[in-house]
């Protein structure tokens, strides 16, 4: 008879196996097959030679190593309801589950890259409390970029369209709406942990305690989640505009936080995976940018060379870099266990 124990084993190694290869030709494909990196060095010029430009360079990895430290903080505290784990760990389980995102749609991937870290706590749990941090970060960026769609509709529409007012002021409360709408939502997502009695049945009662997670946070718990989904949001925005700056893009810097928050909100809602973001990240800005330009004298080769090369870039830093490293992490996945 064959070894449970062992065939498990197999198994597990097999998958981590086929995850690394895949992630290594993602990330080789994406970078040197559909990138102009000849393009993007060229596009600093003479900035390459400039004494602080090493200093920018590592002062935009500081930011990536805080954006994700930023994350693990609030991991760490979201799966603690369920097991608890160390900053490292967490930090572990945060970057390879950007490995496993960078091949599957809509990173869905990130869910089962950190759960599947786990060692004791249910794997589905570990999904739903991950879906629920992203939840959070994907709430921070609607309600950001929809105030900053605000700003910027009444400079790229006619003014036709706004006459008396009326058309702005209801767009405006429905956009406020929705906001309030998504954040009553969020800070009653305890609801789920009741809703699925009425839903799932008796049948079902292996996934019905899955759902008990949702009753484990309370409201000032869902705060610091927001509250530290904000300061990743604050951090990568950031970098956005550092590299804009190093690119030559030269924007005021409330117009250029508008514009970038545009660019976020449409990504949030552009179906994608995430390793193909690089080129459709690019496509985006140049879009949500151009308009802005074209309201102040249309943009030059030059800016919007720029403008791709700056998320080109950002998306290099902040996944391209963690995705890698992540990949060492990948054979402390436990795809097949016993589940209490």
């Amino acid at each position: 008879m064959r070894n449970p124990a062992k065939v498990r084993k197999i198994e597990n190694r097999s998958i981590q196996l086929v995850i690394l290869v895949i992630t290594y030709w993602f990330i080789y494909n994406q970078i040197f097959q559909k990138t102009d990196l000849p393009g993007i060095v060229k596009s600093f010029g003479k900035d390459l030679t400039q004494p602080d430009f090493k200093s920018k360079i590592c002062l935009l990895i500081g930011m990536m190593i805080l954006n994700w430290s930023i994350e693990a903080v609030k991991w760490k505290m979201l799966i603690g309801k369920i097991e608890k784990v160390s900053f490292f760990k967490s930090l572990q389980g945060v970057l390879t589950g950007i490995s496993i995102s960078s091949f599957t749609p809509n990173r869905v991937g990130d869910f089962f890259g950190r759960a599947f870290i786990l060692r004791k706590a249910s794997h589905v749990e570990g999904i739903l409390v991950t879906v629920l941090g992203s939840m959070a970060q994907l709430l921070i960026t609607v309600l950001v970029g929809s105030a900053a769609l605000m700003v910027f509709l009444p400079g790229v529409l006619p003014k036709a369209l706004f006459s008396h007012g009326y058309l702005y002021m209801t767009i405006l409360a429905l956009v406020m709406l929705l906001d309030l709408l998504l954040l009553a939502m969020f800070f009653n997502v305890a609801f789920l942990a009741t809703l699925k009695e009425k839903i799932l049945r008796n049948g079902l009662k292996k996934i019905r305690r899955f759902f008990r997670v949702f009753a484990f946070y309370h409201n000032r718990e869902l705060a610091i989640t927001l509250l530290l989904s904000f300061m990743r949001y604050a951090v990568f925005s950031t970098q956005f505009y550092i590299l804009l700056r190093m690119f030559d893009v030269r924007l005021p810097f409330f117009d250029a936080l508008v514009l970038i928050a545009l660019t976020y909100l449409i990504m949030a809602v552009i179906p994608t995976i995430a390793l193909t973001e690089l080129g459709i990240r690019g496509s985006v800005a140049l879009y949500v940018f151009g308009l802005y330009f074209n309201q102040n004298g249309p943009a030059s080769h030059a800016a919007s060379l720029g403008i791709f090369s700056a998320s080109t870039l950002l998306w290099l830093i902040n996944l391209g870099i963690p995705a890698l490293i992540g990949t060492f992490f990948v054979f402390r996945l436990q795809f097949f266990r016993k589940e209490d």
